[in-house]
């Protein structure tokens, strides 16, 4: 969930219409849902004490969004997982679940995964800057997955704030211009988005979008991001099995693309590339030791009108 972020570059500038804005419209027709697919693969390179751990992982999120109330200022909308396919590669070691399939094969996290489904949270949106005020259901959301691991319960807690729970849903509106105004320059910033895990750290993210062009009702954007990491501060609760002191992580991207329904008033489509790396020092035991990290994420976004659920 937390790597669903829309990155890219712009190339061109845009023959744009007067007047041509980007209204979000999607949450106006009440109990009207709409879907979107959500895909992440991540390929992650790390070298922990002179060995090499690949990690290879695709991960794919469905969720309903159902618009539930619309009044002057704000939007109250449900947001639904509906659907979570997993596949992970961690050294040799496969560990899989697709809970729309009939059998699931039984791995440790078989639990875990299955009380992601049907996880709900009720949104509240505000109109003006596409900011979200509130979020409903983080208690519960919470509760279900420690039932599936009491182990992760003061994890979950740090890691799953309202805050951050409000910034893992931010991409799906982050690319919409304040007042849905499109510059004349035809570029805007979003800068210094802190998304804060807890004992994993802080990534503190930036985002430079252009209108590439509009054509058919549909507005092509490109997006230059930048991300850094900041190990956490002060003294952690044990919450891991090791210890993050140091971190000096960064990222960027030049590969992604966001397609906005002019019509529709929503995101239709987005396509990003992300490369990560960096170093991480790390005290296990009482013990410090040094990991580098080389990573490269893809992140596809599809919206549709029906669910593609079986």
């Amino acid at each position: 969930m937390v790597a669903l972020v829309l990155v890219g570059v712009a190339s061109t500038h845009p023959q744009q219409k007067d007047g041509e804005k980007l209204i979000w419209t999607a949450f106006d027709k009440k109990d009207t849902p709409f879907w979107q697919e959500m895909t992440t693969e991540t390929d992650q390179k790390m070298t922990v004490m002179g060995m090499d751990v690949k990690q290879v992982q695709t991960q794919t999120f469905i969720m309903e969004w159902k618009p539930v109330k619309s009044d002057s200022t704000t939007w109250t909308v449900e947001q639904t997982i509906k659907g979570v396919k997993m596949n992970i590669n961690i050294g040799g070691n496969n560990i899989s679940f697709d809970s729309t399939a009939k059998e699931q094969p039984s791995n440790p996290l078989t639990d875990f995964f299955k009380a992601l489904v049907d996880a709900k949270f009720t949104l509240t949106i505000n109109k003006s800057d596409m900011e979200i005020s509130k979020i409903e259901g983080r208690k519960e959301f919470i509760e279900k997955l420690v039932k599936a691991n009491q182990q992760l319960d003061t994890l979950l807690k740090q890691i799953l704030s309202e805050k951050a729970l409000k910034q893992m849903a931010d991409p799906t509106f982050a690319a919409i211009p304040k007042g849905g105004e499109i510059p004349k320059d035809k570029t805007w910033e979003k800068k210094d988005v802190k998304l804060d895990m807890g004992p994993i750290g802080v990534y503190d993210t930036s985002y430079k979008y252009t209108l590439k062009d509009i054509k058919d009702k549909l507005a092509t954007i490109d997006v230059a991001t930048t991300l850094k990491y900041s190990a956490p501060e002060g003294k952690q609760s044990g919450t891991l099995p090791f210890t993050i002191t140091k971190g000096s992580l960064k990222g960027s991207s030049d590969k992604g693309t966001i397609v906005f329904d002019l019509a529709n008033g929503r995101i239709k489509s987005s396509s990003i590339e992300l490369k990560l790396n960096g170093s991480l020092t790390i005290e296990i035991a009482g013990q410090t030791t040094e990991v580098t990290l080389d990573q490269t994420q893809k992140s596809t976004l599809k919206t549709l009108d029906k669910s593609p659920l079986p």
